[in-house]
């Protein structure tokens, strides 16, 4: 009897639109730029006026629908179940422990980039009870006590990463229930409008400075774009009982 042997394919990254790696050189560069001129002191007078502005112009009413719209970018209350239970459904559906990977790429991507770079910056947030001068500074010498998380913002970049996961699972879903070509739009959608309400939501709250949020938008988009490259259906795993290694799972682009 000939044995037959499983021919792997190379593993080879997704593409992406604009191809190329040249915009996440552009997005790197315009992260590290950002930083380099909050160090120095510019743009911070940018970001003092504008949570000036947002603070005389937040009725109560608004508040509320903000704090609601903004529970979209809620990482590890919303955004992390919401992929691995999606990542579950396509599992069993599918046979294949391949959808969970997914949101353990997107946890993998956030945790180890943007909590760092948080730490590092040691920034307070705009509702700080600090001197203004003090509290829009980034690297600097803050009260033990004293919330100093804020850039980049962690609500916009995990945003980006996670509806990014969410929008391949949802492709994979569609695929399953014989839908293969569901619209374009739909993912779009899906990828833009909640990272751009978050954007907007924790500017207006008070939550994060203006250049927080850049740095975040910034930072979501290379990590988003690196997501949008792993070849899920190729990564090579062991031959797992029951065959639950099996490929075939996800499309190849949105």
């Amino acid at each position: 009897m000939r044995e037959t042997t499983t021919v792997r394919r190379p593993l080879r990254p997704r593409p992406v639109r604009p191809s190329g790696w040249w915009l996440d050189g552009v997005l790197v560069v315009a992260v590290v730029a950002l930083t380099a001129a909050l160090a120095a002191g510019q743009l911070l007078g940018l970001d003092l006026a504008v949570r000036d502005w947002v603070n005389a112009h937040r009725p109560e009413p608004a508040y509320w629908v903000a704090v609601v719209f903004n529970f979209l970018g809620q990482g590890g209350w919303v955004l992390m179940p919401l992929a691995f239970g999606l990542g579950a459904v396509v599992a069993l559906r599918t046979r294949s422990i391949r959808p969970l990977l997914v949101g353990v790429g997107a946890f993998v991507l956030t945790s180890f980039t943007i909590g760092p770079v948080k730490l590092w910056t040691d920034r307070a947030a705009p509702s700080s009870d600090l001197p203004p001068e003090q509290s829009v500074r980034i690297f600097a010498t803050l009260p033990p006590d004293e919330f100093d998380l804020s850039y980049p913002s962690g609500h916009v970049g995990n945003a980006i990463v996670w509806y990014a996961a969410i929008a391949v699972l949802l492709a994979a879903l569609l695929r399953t229930l014989g839908r293969p070509d569901a619209p374009v739009g739909l993912y779009r959608a899906i990828r833009i409008a909640p990272p751009a309400i978050v954007f907007c939501t924790t500017i207006y709250l008070g939550w994060h400075w203006l250049t927080d949020s850049v740095a975040g938008l910034l930072l979501g988009l290379v990590l988003g774009r690196i997501l949008d490259r792993v070849p899920w259906d190729d990564l090579p795993l062991p031959a797992l009982p029951g065959g639950v290694h099996r490929r075939g799972v996800f499309t190849d682009d949105l």
